[in-house]
């Protein structure tokens, strides 16, 4: 009982410090991205916590592995240079003992993995999907602040506009419009008194009044000159997007397993082997906690974040392996996270050999 309640005790501080440090570098690192993105106009910037949040749940099931992972590793590898693991082994208590505390302190983060992996990673992907998605279907006029140029989604464009006053039409009016149209072989420059945005069926126009074009052909550089009261041009041509045009990645995990495409089968097949990693994961990190204590470095907590990127790079190959159509799921599941969990039981079969062996030569030596 003391031994289980001092191994989960300091297994659960330790993936809890682990964790905030992670979330912080994680969610920095997001933040950074995100404010870039929407700087340059590819995510609205009254979305950017939105968009973190999704992106942040996204990636839970990863920092979670991997603080688990690291405490599992740090925690024991402390027991181990301060020589308390030592007394445990003259007790009697091998290293393969240790592995039902920590599976008893891992298995409620491990559940959440396995929820946020099937569950929560597609409806985060699919809401900043769509939230995306709105943000690049709204009219190019609605884009443009005022005072500023700004380039259309297709780049052919380049719009200046003052803002109209009329709040009520969704942003699809604008005064003083300047319009720059680059095509292969000719430019123009149009500007209007007022524009606007008219829809019909799935494509957008954009509805002028009251001004002019410029127009050059680049060949033959040939100017013209033309007035209207009114000109109407298309800007987005099927702008409503299928709804079976979803990745797979933004698919729900239950549409995935009826579907037999490759492709969903490959997205699957990551989201089963994340889940599976996490469990893995917790075990080779039992059995890579051994260290020396008579060395003052920490070479075991390097090597198992190396183990990590390999793990997690592997995981990301089956994946592709199976959109491929190079392995069938099962086969990879069974190939990584079968070979990964033989090596983490193999270890820790050897340890606790070494251990005895170790012990038989102290006992026979005294």
């Amino acid at each position: 009982m003391l031994f289980d309640s001092t191994v989960r005790k300091e297994l659960a501080r330790s993936f809890g410090v682990t964790l905030v440090v992670i979330l912080t570098i994680v969610l920095t690192m997001m933040l950074i991205r995100t404010l870039g993105q929407a700087a340059g106009g590819r995510v609205a910037p009254q979305d950017v916590l939105l968009l973190m949040g999704y992106a942040g749940l996204g990636h839970l099931p990863t920092m979670l592995s991997l603080s688990m992972f690291v405490a599992v590793v740090a925690t024991l590898g402390r027991m181990y240079r301060e020589s308390e693991m030592t007394i445990w082994f003259a007790s009697g208590v091998g290293l393969s003992r240790f592995v039902k505390p920590v599976l008893r302190t891992a298995w409620p983060v491990l559940l959440v993995i396995v929820l946020l992996v099937l569950f929560v990673w597609p409806w985060g992907n699919r809401n900043s999907a769509q939230l995306r998605e709105h943000y690049e279907k709204r009219s190019d006029l609605s884009r443009v602040a005022p005072g500023q140029f700004q380039s259309s989604r297709d780049g052919n464009r380049v719009f200046f506009i003052d803002r109209g006053s009329d709040a009520d039409d969704g942003g699809r009016t604008g005064r003083n419009v300047f319009i720059l149209t680059k095509a292969e072989h000719s430019e123009s420059v149009t500007t209007a008194h007022k524009g606007r945005i008219e829809m019909e069926g799935d494509d957008r126009y954009l509805v002028l009044e009251q001004g002019q074009r410029n127009e050059m052909d680049s060949n033959s550089g040939s100017k013209t000159l033309a007035r209207f009261e009114r000109y109407r041009l298309l800007t987005d041509a099927q702008v409503m997007r299928s709804v079976d045009a979803l990745p797979p990645k933004a698919m729900d995990s239950l549409d995935l397993v009826r579907n037999p495409n490759p492709r969903y089968q490959g997205e699957l097949t990551w989201r089963v082997g994340l889940a599976l990693g996490a469990v893995n994961l917790v075990l080779l990190g039992v059995g890579m906690s051994a260290s020396n204590p008579r060395r003052p470095n920490n070479w075991n907590l390097l090597f198992a974040l190396l183990s990590f990127v390999v793990y997690f790079n592997l995981i990301n190959l089956s994946q592709s392996w199976v959109a491929a159509g190079r392995m069938s799921m099962a086969g990879a599941l069974a190939t990584v996270h079968g070979g990964a969990l033989a090596i983490a039981l193999g270890l820790l079969a050897l340890r606790d050999q070494g251990n005895r062996l170790s012990l038989r030569l102290k006992g026979g030596a005294a």
